[in-house]
């Protein structure tokens, strides 16, 4: 039955059909084919799978990334990102990894990281000469970045998935988050060394250490957001469901009062964009969590440990082989699907393990955010593609050292799992 399922959700989801549709498909099936199931079980665990006072945060998170996005938030801090890093060789490239990084403390999605930066950043790009699929690979990789620092939506759903301190995750992600974007500029840097790449060898903007201070008060409530959400999340002002309608109230009143870039008009605009991107991942996690809810049933937990444990019983090594198996997944299925189905088996892996739950927690988003920007699913490729008015070939070649850059962040995190823990125990005790 197991492997029929997902030969099924495999052959769905090559065929064309919506995930939402292909995982709802596989998942009524395989309860209508399942011995002692009733088939109203499938709506019950949909409902039962979205009945989370946590995953409430979800739509306030999206609708707070939605204000900042329309609010001209991104422009202001990719002239920031340019003050600070602007007079280096490759200064626009820099500067468009260094705007992902603290857009990421605004948007909380790495889609909105992508899109929001690239579509101000790659046209400039191009502009100055950039090759475009190298601005689309950039910017693509420089997105995941989003999930990463805090907020994170997807740790949100990871975190109601696997009954582990949001906050905590949100705290893990900081320095694996920074050393990503960190990882990037120094591939940025290696390319200005070859001749293929004679556009990155010119330097566009001068430094002035006096327009730093302007820059900072320009952006400075854009900057404030993620301190505010995160704080009031660790000191217990407010959980992190609360955070995400604080952040909505914060939004708004920095793009309303403060930057005055939006008007009462435009926010039934953003009211529905906010709800339709609401609605197909509140769908996403529902099918999903019932095929997740199947999968257990028919013990699939326990199958995969077995597993793993009949090849290796190092921590280590068990880490590497949960993370290849995410990253495979992703690369064909999207990436919150295979969220959803597969934490409950990596968790209980990882109990089993006795592995650092923060450090599980931010392997598994960050391996779910490379496989989005990994061919042939690869959904941020596509989307900063279309920004570059490219090919999907031209951005894939120039992919992989970027990709390459991010995964060897995340080999460190496995060998080191200070890096995602060290913050979280010292915070939280």
């Amino acid at each position: 039955m197991i492997p029929f399922l997902l030969a099924l959700l495999l052959l769905t989801i090559v065929l064309g059909v919506p995930v939402l549709l292909a995982v709802a498909l596989v998942g009524f099936i395989g309860i209508a084919e399942v011995p002692n199931v009733v088939l109203p079980l499938f709506a019950q665990k949909m409902f039962g799978q979205i009945n989370s006072f946590t995953l409430l945060a979800l739509p306030y998170f999206i609708l707070a990334g939605a204000i900042m996005s329309r609010g001209g938030i991104s422009q202001r801090l990719v002239d920031f990102a340019r003050t600070l890093v602007g007079h280096l060789r490759a200064g626009l490239a820099h500067a468009a990894v260094v705007a992902s990084m603290v857009f990421a403390g605004v948007s909380g999605s790495s889609t909105a990281d992508a899109s929001a930066i690239g579509s101000i950043v790659i046209p400039t790009m191009r502009q100055a000469g950039y090759k475009p699929g190298f601005a689309a690979a950039l910017i693509a990789v420089s997105g995941t970045i989003g999930s990463i620092i805090p907020p994170s939506m997807t740790m949100v759903v990871y975190g109601a998935l696997a009954q582990v301190s949001i906050g905590g995750l949100f705290l893990a992600g900081i320095i694996p988050g920074i050393m990503v974007g960190l990882f990037l500029m120094a591939v940025v840097k290696l390319h200005t060394y070859l001749p293929a790449y004679p556009e990155l060898r010119d330097v566009t903007d001068k430094f002035e250490p006096r327009a730093i201070l302007p820059a900072i008060r320009d952006v400075w409530s854009a900057l404030l957001a993620p301190v505010i959400i995160v704080g009031g999340i660790l000191s217990g002002i407010f959980t992190a469901t609360e955070a995400g309608v604080v952040a909505c109230l914060y939004a708004f009143v920095v793009s309303y009062f403060i930057y005055r870039s939006i008007t009462l008009a435009d926010m039934g605009g953003i009211l529905v964009d906010a709800a339709m991107v609401t609605a197909m991942v509140s769908g996403v996690i529902a099918v999903a969590g019932t095929l997740g809810w199947l999968l257990a049933y028919l013990e699939v937990n326990e199958t995969a440990l077995n597993l793993i444990t009949s090849v290796s019983d190092s921590r280590t090594i068990v880490l590497l082989i949960l993370t290849l198996t995410m990253l495979t997944l992703t690369m064909f299925v999207e990436s919150l699907s295979v969220l959803l189905v597969f934490v409950p088996v990596a968790v209980e892996i990882g109990r089993a393990f006795d592995v650092d739950p923060f450090q599980l927690g931010i392997i598994m988003v960050m391996a779910n955010q490379i496989g989005a920007t990994t061919p042939p699913m690869a959904p941020l490729l596509f989307v900063t593609t279309s920004i570059a008015q490219t090919s999907f070939d031209q951005t894939v070649r120039h992919v992989w050292p970027f990709i390459a850059a991010e995964v060897l962040v995340l080999l460190l995190v496995i060998f080191f799992s200070p890096l995602a823990s060290a913050i979280p125990d010292w915070m939280l005790g």
